[in-house]
């Protein structure tokens, strides 16, 4: 196989119904959505962190249809054409039509694949599908995945023809039925407040790539503020030889290290090494040669810890010096793509505003972005607190999976919810699976691994083996939620100005934790001819003011609150958010993009004046 080739096939085989699709009429739009053909979705190399040359995109136009779940065999007919990698239910998806649980989703495209070379692999990928996803070629069955957050691939070399060969997804997502224990996050089957529109099926990039039968399937880097620089690769299959390896490391294209190795371990330093932080993000870049495989990759030589200052407060560290990581929840939902940003290049654009406002971190909100948006942080240079996807919505008497009540938060001895085996089985999974998906990015500082008690549970056990699996990252065992001795953060969530509850760590059960806000704010204000619904309850927290003038002043009001809790000890300040999404309007941007409610160097200076930049 070779790249050309595939690439002329599918791009072919994609622009031979380009005339079929449009965005679902009526639909709210960003300026990315309203310009995006299926020609132009989601172009870009998915995977940054481990790029390989020979590889083609299969975004586009796929048939599709909904049949009952029962229903194993794929359809007779089918319903229409979507476009991929955008979910069903999404206005850039061309079809905005809903999946119930009880239903089934299909997908089916058809892609000329050469054929396979001696020595070569074809591997079929996917960065995410919601939720569970079996994948035929042709008529063989290559692979099933549970989880609808996370990329997976499947080897399909054995599965292809020569010539026309044919691609089948089924999907079937429970999102939060009771008992499913379905990791979700924010989107719901019936939305309304903080809870956000479902997202069914393919929503990040598929693509195929070729590579040698001796290849990298993943890399692990760990690298240290002295330049040592760890690399452990995990072989695509198992070899009864040791395999040569080698990388080559270069900064700005001139080369400033190497080593070789005979196995899967190499190590290298950097000598005079250049240190990555929010306002210098130095990226190294990395070329790796593992036997007949090449793989290019890039690492930032960064290190978090917790320091205590001359106050005895326990503070954030990067490289040693203490950071007030100050910045906002960002959801990361859009109003024509939901889950899906529109474009690369809008994807980016939130991060750019939030830099150029003078935040230096971001609370990735109980969402999996797509790869390059974590290589975008990287660049950028903007710390991320990564959550991992929940599962519940708060304490309902009839869900197994909720805390008794009364949550009690940060109060001693909380309540935990009960779950089955198989349930936290498939919640350690996607974890784990998580933290190899984005380990290598740089700019994640900290993993979250509950919010709001939202389906916590063995919450110490949990925290533990966050701490164990990967210790290069602070852990928030739990961000406003209900409070175990586990990780390193204390973490409190009030709305609408910040606050912390600080009597509640009498007889020194906070000592040792680092103290955070994790979520505060949320101050809402309408922008006329930019709200999602305009009939809907749009809402902010504490009522909105009665101006924009009022708006700006609570907003003031919160950041000098924050200013006297970092004295006071607190460490680090989340602002709910980023942007509007659905009815809940307290973001700084509008839901469609179209408008800052006030310029990012306009935030930038009022942050300055108070003290948090």
């Amino acid at each position: 196989m070779t790249r050309r080739l595939v690439i002329a096939a599918a791009l072919a085989s994609a622009a031979s119904a380009v005339h079929a699709w449009a965005p679902v009429p009526g639909a709210m739009l960003t300026d990315w959505g309203a310009s995006l053909t299926p020609a132009t979705a989601w172009r870009e190399y998915p995977r940054p962190a481990l790029a390989r040359d020979g590889w083609v995109n299969l975004n586009g136009l796929w048939q599709y249809a909904v049949t009952r779940a029962t229903d194993a065999a794929a359809p007779a007919q089918w319903n229409g054409e979507i476009l991929v990698p955008f979910a069903i239910e999404s206005p850039l998806s061309g079809v905005g039509r809903r999946v119930s649980p009880d239903e089934a989703l299909w997908y089916r495209r058809t892609v000329e694949v050469p054929a396979t070379k001696a020595g070569e692999r074809t591997l079929l990928n996917f960065e995410a599908v919601d939720y569970q996803a079996t994948v035929w070629v042709n008529h063989t069955q290559v692979g099933a995945h549970t989880g609808g957050n996370l990329p997976f691939s499947f080897d399909i070399t054995r599965a292809l023809v020569p010539g026309s060969n044919t691609i089948t997804v089924r999907v079937t997502d429970a999102t939060d039925t009771i008992g499913a224990f379905q990791l979700h996050g924010k989107q719901v089957l019936e939305p309304r407040g903080i809870w956000y529109t479902p997202v069914t099926g393919i929503w990040q990039t598929v693509w195929l790539e070729t590579v040698p039968d001796i290849h990298v399937a993943s890399l692990k880097i760990e690298a240290r503020t002295d330049g040592l620089v760890t690399i452990a690769l995990t072989p695509g299959r198992t070899n009864s030889t040791p395999v040569p390896t080698r990388v080559a490391v270069t900064l700005d294209g001139v080369a400033v290290a190497s080593a070789e190795a005979a196995g899967d371990v190499l190590r290298v330093r950097i000598p005079q090494p250049r240190l990555w932080s929010p306002g210098a993000p130095t990226l190294y870049d990395l070329r790796i040669t593992y036997g007949p495989d090449t793989v290019t990759s890039y690492v930032g030589l960064r290190e978090v810890s917790i320091v205590t200052d001359g106050d005895g407060h326990r503070r954030l560290a990067l490289n040693g010096a203490i950071l007030f990581n100050f910045g906002t929840l960002d959801q990361g939902w859009w109003p024509d793509g939901l889950l899906t940003p529109p474009s690369d290049a809008a994807m980016r654009s939130d991060i750019e505003f939030l830099k150029a406002a003078g935040f230096n971190t971001i609370r990735k909100h109980i969402k999996v972005e797509p790869r390059r948006y974590y290589m975008h942080c990287d660049r950028l240079g903007m710390m991320v607190w990564q959550d991992h996807v929940s599962q519940g919505t708060g304490f309902k008497k009839d869900r197994p999976d909720s805390p008794a009540p009364p949550w009690t938060r940060l109060a001693p001895n909380p309540a935990e919810a009960t779950w089955p085996e198989p349930a936290h089985a498939q919640f350690m999974a996607e974890l784990e699976g998580m933290i190899d998906a984005l380990r290598n990015h740089p700019s994640i500082v900290q993993w979250v691994t509950f919010n709001e008690a939202w389906g916590q549970h063995r919450t110490i056990e949990v925290a533990e083996w966050t701490t164990g699996y990967d210790p290069t990252r602070l852990v928030n065992a739990a961000s406003g939620g209900n409070f175990h001795r586990a990780g390193h953060i204390v973490d409190h969530h009030e709305y609408p100005h910040p606050a912390f509850p600080f009597d509640l760590g009498a007889g020194g059960r906070f000592d040792g934790f680092v103290k955070v806000v994790g979520e505060f704010g949320g101050h809402g204000f309408p922008v006329d001819g930019h709200l999602w619904n305009p009939n809907a309850r749009n809402w902010g927290y504490g009522g909105l003011p009665k101006d924009k003038d009022e708006w700006i002043e609570r907003y003031r009001t919160s950041l000098a609150t924050l200013a006297v809790l970092r004295r006071q000890g607190i460490a680090a300040g989340i602002y709910t958010q980023t942007t509007d999404v659905e009815g809940e309007i307290n973001g700084l941007i509008t839901y469609d993009r179209k408008v800052q409610k006030l310029p990012a160097s306009t935030l930038a200076a009022m942050h300055r004046d108070a003290g948090l930049r």
